[in-house]
């Protein structure tokens, strides 16, 4: 060392740690806003008895019927997304007496669905952007998210959602009945790990493209161990290790190639299923969206494909797990808005069937295993 030349020279000459992070991180990020615990807000919102009740015994009902030990169907009908919480409670007390009514044949669960995937871009749902303003409001956003299952299941219906962003179940999955991995996802690795620690029978959709074999891989990878970043009830990162999820199952939307409800699909994506070594729900039958792909998001002709699919059940078809159904209050879409300038009970995403013709659509589909029955 020269005799000129002290440690603390060459100290301060190296850059500080801070310094680096400072030039080199969140460069693009605008602001961390910190959510509250998603113990808290359970423990604020809580469950409770009866609506745990609820979820216990729907869960346990799709599940029977999923793998074939129950002769009902399936049903999950609602919105495209939640937008306007009252309407979508409106809709919930119309949908529960005809539930009950028709339990004997139908597993009805309300689509409840918070968390809308882009193509590109656009209004990504409640949780994200409740006002519907770009204000990307999300602490509101996860307690009205969660206010509004609470209210839906205290109506007698149990939820479905579709599941997005990977730490959101945290503050809602306890409420939730049956979950979906959308097409745009089912081959992330993320949902797949997701999904093997969901507590609820959990769908995985055709790609966009239609191909089957991706959403069939997706169950295996669910019903499989996993141990993958995320976060603990005190919202703390955590490495979350899962036992796997063996109520996972294959839903046909449709694709670019066009619908694939038709019996011969049914059986080939069950023959695809059926090579996963998985049994159970994914090789015992299918639930096909009647939407999307498989009507072109029409909402006029997604009812004719329910009046098709009903036809072939009441004639005996088999692999036929359950159905989706795009359904609100007011038939169509509309573009999101403040809710003072929109239409009451009609969609923001896509377009839905009106309550009238849904109702009508149920008594068909309850018709129709009836019949099976006797075949």
């Amino acid at each position: 060392m020269s005799p000129t030349t002290t440690p603390d020279a060459h100290a301060t000459a190296r850059p500080r740690d801070t310094d680096l992070m400072a030039e080199t991180s969140d460069l693009r990020v605008r602001a961390l806003d910190p959510l509250p615990a998603p113990r808290t807000m359970r423990a604020n919102l809580p469950l409770g008895t009866a609506r745990s009740d609820l979820v216990t015994t729907s869960r346990r009902e799709v599940r029977d019927v999923l793998r074939g030990e129950d002769d009902r169907l399936v049903v999950i009908v609602g919105p495209c997304s939640v937008h306007d919480p009252a309407a979508a409670l409106d809709y919930a007390r119309r949908l529960a007496p005809l539930a009950r009514e028709l339990s004997e044949e139908l597993v009805v669960v309300m689509r409840v669905y918070f968390e809308k995937p882009r193509t590109t871009v656009g209004w990504k749902g409640l949780i994200n952007d409740p006002h519907l303003d770009g204000t990307h409001d999300v602490h509101h956003g996860l307690r009205l998210a969660r206010e509004v299952l609470l209210g839906v299941l205290d109506a007698g219906v149990p939820a479905a959602c579709e599941f997005l962003e990977p730490t959101s179940p945290q503050y809602i999955a306890d409420a939730v009945t049956w979950g979906a991995i959308g097409a745009r996802n089912a081959e992330s690795q993320v949902h797949r790990q997701l999904a093997s620690g969901l507590s609820m029978p959990v769908g995985f959709k055709n790609a966009t493209d239609g191909d089957v074999q991706i959403a069939v891989d997706g169950c295996i990878t669910a019903a499989n161990e996993h141990t993958f970043f995320g976060a603990d009830a005190e919202g703390r990162a955590a490495a979350v290790e899962t036992a796997g999820n063996p109520d996972c199952h294959v839903i046909l939307r449709g694709g670019r190639g066009g619908p694939n409800y038709g019996a011969d699909d049914v059986a080939a994506a069950l023959g695809v299923a059926r090579t996963s070594g998985l049994g159970g729900a994914v090789e015992h039958g299918v639930i096909v969206d009647a939407s999307h792909g498989n009507s072109g998001k029409d909402h006029v002709r997604q009812a004719e494909v329910v009046r098709e699919i009903a036809a072939r059940l009441a004639e005996g078809e088999q692999g036929i797990s359950g159905l989706m159904l795009e359904s609100f209050i007011e038939a169509g879409a509309q573009k999101p808005g403040p809710l003072d300038s929109l239409v009451y009970g009609r969609s923001v995403t896509d377009k839905c069937m009106d309550w009238g013709t849904t109702a009508e659509l149920l008594e068909v589909l309850a018709a129709a295993v009836r019949s099976r029955r006797d075949v």
